[in-house]
């Protein structure tokens, strides 16, 4: 059999923000029909991979080729590269002004220089293909979750990328709308895409992949089918991962959200993995100060991913809080100034009350991510 071109090949790819280093070493080749899942704790720079490979965040050191071309080069036309390696984003980033097929339509005629009839004809097939050529003239804010995250796909193959880059794709979906997504995704896996797709939902990365890569320790920890990740791992840590990590997602999106109904997700969640009650009571305290307390005052409209994860091998619950705005941090005290970045003092009860409960917290912030702010804390 013809060995497969090498797409995509990384060597020695690091990343570093302020305080923390999620990249240390990163070495990897992608081969032309790859469908990769990348999976891993939160904080292991899945995310932030895919964001150095599509040039929207620099790389600290290290090179990344593109068809041995070096697009870490200060010289590479980005430009030109997205046109060949095309995003999806969780949140969408349609044009809210733009009917679907002139959202779809835009990018071929402005960087491709498609005359608007060819570009109007691919946009009214590729909706056909995704069941939703109905919806061509609708405009984003009539359409449900699962419907846009459709469309953002088809908006990313009118380009015909040559590497399809899907960042959590089903994370912001209703259970409801995620089933209709995974559907697309698999279709365009099939028909033989280069995909690279971060997920937290296992079983769309057992059904979609040909390789998982299990992210940790600065890098690619484990490289494998998805038949050997998913039953017989190599390596420790992605055996613990694979075996015993429990996760729950919420997403908060008003300011009239059913608190209730979340803190009762938390208690069936710690009920059915086995997570100790005073680690989920400890996650409900820090939920209610942060998210009730401290975030939804301030942002305007809401847009919070809450993330917890339970490892029974270190009896440990990790949280994660993105969420948008500007850059705040909620671990900087308050100043006699009011600096608008940090804690007012009527919030400081609140930080107190999350110090007692986590081991440890950090914040990060990463400008021009529509969820910018990240903390991370650890209970148990």
């Amino acid at each position: 059999m013809m060995e497969r071109e090498v797409l995509l090949r990384i060597e020695h790819l690091k990343k570093e923000y302020p305080g923390v280093t999620p990249l240390r070493d990163v070495n990897l080749e992608v081969r032309k029909g790859d469908v990769i899942a990348i999976i891993g704790p939160s904080g292991t720079g899945k995310s932030t991979l895919l964001r150095m490979i599509n040039r929207m965040e620099e790389a600290t050191s290290g090179r990344i080729f593109f068809r041995n071309e070096e697009i870490t080069s200060p010289l590479c036309q980005i430009h030109q590269l997205r046109q060949k390696i095309g995003m999806i984003f969780q949140s969408f980033n349609l044009f809210s002004n733009l009917t679907v097929v002139e959202n779809i339509m835009a990018a071929p005629v402005d960087l491709l220089g498609m005359p608007r009839q060819a570009a109007y004809d691919r946009a009214k097939n590729l909706l056909a293909r995704v069941s939703l050529e109905s919806k061509a003239f609708s405009y984003p804010d009539e359409l449900s979750g699962g419907q846009k995250q459709r469309i953002a796909i088809v908006r990313a193959l009118a380009m015909e990328p040559e590497i399809l880059l899907l960042d959590e794709p089903t994370s912001a979906l209703d259970p409801t709308m995620t089933g209709e997504v995974e559907s697309v995704i698999l279709r365009v896996a099939k028909s033989g895409a280069t995909m690279m797709l971060v997920t937290h939902d296992m079983n769309l990365a057992r059904r979609v992949s040909n390789r998982v890569l299990y992210m940790d320790e600065g890098g690619v920890y484990e490289d494998a089918p998805p038949e050997v990740i998913f039953e017989n791992p190599g390596r420790e840590k992605t055996r613990r991962f694979i075996r015993k990590l429990k996760c729950l997602k919420l997403c908060i999106d008003s300011p009239d959200f059913d608190f209730i109904g979340c803190n009762t997700r938390m208690e069936e969640f710690g009920m059915k993995n086995g997570v100790p009650k005073e680690i989920i009571l400890s996650v409900m305290l820090v939920f209610e100060e942060l998210c009730a307390q401290v975030l939804l005052p301030r942002l305007s409209p809401p847009e919070i991913r809450w993330v917890v994860e339970y490892s029974k091998e270190n009896k440990a619950a990790t949280i994660t809080a993105d969420y948008n705005g500007k850059p705040f941090d909620i671990t900087k005290p308050a100043t006699a100034a009011g600096d608008a970045s940090g804690l007012n003092e009527k919030d400081e009860l609140s930080l107190q009350l999350i110090r007692g409960c986590v081991k440890d917290i950090r914040w990060s912030f990463i400008d021009g991510e529509k969820l910018g702010n990240h903390l991370c804390m650890t209970i148990g």
